[in-house]
């Protein structure tokens, strides 16, 4: 008997820097454990693993502020985290990948790989992509 296979959920996002060149938007990219430098997370720091190197893990965290159920509800406030591995780095393709471990998302296979590419003569393109499984209670990643 054939197992069937649940759908994956895929993304890409694209953002575009018209006046930062490839290698400084790579230089902040690649800082791994720094990750809220440019996210607006709370907190991100290195857990173990040698920086710039696959197998490199951090920490990353954020308060989220949820609705309430009823009338009377009032909203929580609850610290969602997940420790992220890096799986690949490139610095000459100025591309990394990454799987989310650990984590209080809900995600229970989340892999994203993160891409800088010239653009222009000053600028340069940042390509997010990911695939996860269904996360349960979501109705879709983004």
């Amino acid at each position: 008997m054939r197992e069937e296979s649940t759908p994956k959920w895929e993304g890409k996002a694209m953002a575009e820097l018209p006046a930062t060149g490839p290698q400084l938007t790579w230089e902040v990219l690649e800082d791994f454990c720094n990750v809220h430098k440019w996210l607006p997370i709370e907190t991100s720091y290195h857990v173990e693993g040698v920086s710039g190197q696959p197998g490199l893990v951090r920490y990353c965290a954020l308060t989220v502020e949820e609705e309430g159920v009823g009338d009377d509800a009032e909203k929580t406030t609850t610290m969602k985290w997940a420790k992220d591995k890096l799986l690949e780095i490139d610095p000459i393709q100025r591309c990394l990948t990454y799987e989310i471990g650990e984590n209080n998302l809900g995600f229970k296979s989340y892999v994203a790989t993160i891409k800088v590419f010239p653009m222009n003569q000053d600028g340069s393109k940042i390509e997010w992509s990911f695939v996860c499984d269904p996360v349960q209670g979501w109705s879709s990643m983004i």
